[in-house]
């Protein structure tokens, strides 16, 4: 789904738009509660993970399914990735295929079934706790606590696939916390939701800062969920920003685009800067004097969550 996220969805409180849409979001109520009523199918012969989240876009899911798949794969685990593949994925997919082993596919059921088959022990999807037909052994919630949950309201009044007390149904939370905020009140809300869950602190830091020289001017631009994490991740390493052009997610970008991008970076005397994910959907068209950050994922006690895993998976 491509789309421009709303301004008002990350307020901290519902404003008088938000209220306005509050009958529109009955719809999702419905279906969240039909889906809880179908039964799930228990995958036999082949371990499944979910890294997913409930907050519309933005909240680290790829990068964590990447770290998870790296540390598994130290841990001798035959592992792999999924993705469950449509047209505006179409960046994820690349970033998954460079940095893991991939299985795609249109239907989750038949990328498990692939699995097995090629006789892996373990897989991770990034993305699909909202798929109920699947019951996966472990299902992870991703936040950043940048915008945590936005206002709390459902799609379209707020950013929320499902309400926060959905917490109870999964067994990990990866929090993104870039800015080491104080994250006291969070964790107290997770845990008012789900006792039980389990809560591993992430951050992202860039991992190909050689390649700029900071004191040159740089225009940004980016088509993701979340487009001020990034530009605060790049203020925070001191580039000097003197534009930014923001896109909706997953945007498929044209050869005008790129164009327009190059000559307003010209104009402006600067660089021109994106994200790995929007480069990949460039590098097709005209890269030439475009360049990506590339950020690693560091998850804070890792030993902690390999035992999780190790637990779960020996159920």
């Amino acid at each position: 789904m491509i789309f421009k996220k709303p301004d008002f969805w990350d307020l901290k409180k519902p404003n008088l738009i938000s209220y306005f849409l509050l009958p529109l979001t009955f719809p999702i109520k419905l279906n969240n509660f039909l889906l809880s009523l179908k039964k799930k199918t228990k995958i036999k012969n082949v371990k499944t993970i979910c890294v997913g989240n409930i907050y519309l876009g933005g909240t680290g899911k790829t990068p964590t399914t990447i770290k998870l798949f790296e540390i598994l794969k130290k841990q001798k685990i035959n592992v792999v990735t999924a993705k469950k593949i449509t047209p505006s994925l179409i960046d994820e997919k690349i970033i998954l295929e460079k940095k893991t082993e991939l299985f795609i596919g249109s239907n989750r059921k038949k990328i498990i079934n692939e699995a097995i088959l090629s006789k892996k022990r373990l897989v991770i999807f990034d993305d699909g706790l909202q798929d109920k037909q699947v019951k996966y052994d472990i299902e992870f919630v991703c936040f950043d606590v940048q915008n945590w949950i936005g206002n709390g309201n459902l799609i379209p009044a707020g950013p929320l696939r499902e309400k926060l007390n959905s917490l109870k149904k999964y067994d990990g939370v990866f929090l993104k916390n870039n800015d080491e905020k104080d994250i006291s009140k969070i964790i107290e809300m997770i845990k008012i939701n789900n006792p039980k869950i389990e809560i591993f602190l992430t951050k992202v830091k860039p991992s190909n800062l050689e390649k700029f020289n900071i004191s040159d001017n740089f225009l940004v631009f980016s088509g993701i969920g979340n487009p001020s994490n990034f530009k605060q991740l790049l203020l925070k390493e001191k580039f000097r920003i003197v534009d930014e052009i923001i896109f909706p997610d997953h945007y498929t970008y044209s050869t005008k685009d790129i164009n327009f991008i190059k000559e307003k970076a010209k104009n402006l005397n600067a660089k021109i800067i994106t994200t790995e994910k929007d480069y990949t959907k460039i590098s097709k068209i005209d890269p030439e004097g475009i360049n990506f950050l590339e950020i690693d994922l560091n998850i804070k006690d890792e030993e902690k969550l390999i035992n999780f895993i190790q637990n779960k998976i020996d159920e």
